[in-house]
């Protein structure tokens, strides 16, 4: 799924209206995933996928996604620091207590 916070600060105005819903995202990921690169009328078929995006809006969602997966992959998006919930603790406690 593309990052809505790397794709808000870089989308141009003209794509500002175009907001994708989590099972829009989750319909563009399947039907990238059914139309791979070499597959002819790729975007027609994922524009149709999705529904209610044009062939121009299901490109550029791509592209922001690549630009995202680049920023991931190059390091410049920092992994979150997750706090341990009380049951995470405990389990790890019982698990460390059969090793002892």
């Amino acid at each position: 799924m593309a990052s809505t916070t790397l794709s808000k600060q870089k989308k141009p105005s003209s794509e500002s209206s175009s907001r994708w819903t989590a099972k829009e995202n989750k319909l563009f990921e399947k039907a990238l995933a059914e139309y791979d690169k070499d597959t002819a009328d790729r975007w027609q078929n994922v524009a149709k996928a999705v529904g209610g995006k044009s062939v121009d809006e299901v490109k550029r969602h791509y592209e922001i996604l690549l630009e995202d997966l680049r920023h991931i992959e190059s390091g410049h998006v920092p992994i979150p620091n997750y706090k341990s919930t009380p049951s995470t603790t405990t389990n790890l406690d019982e698990e460390q207590r059969y090793y002892y």
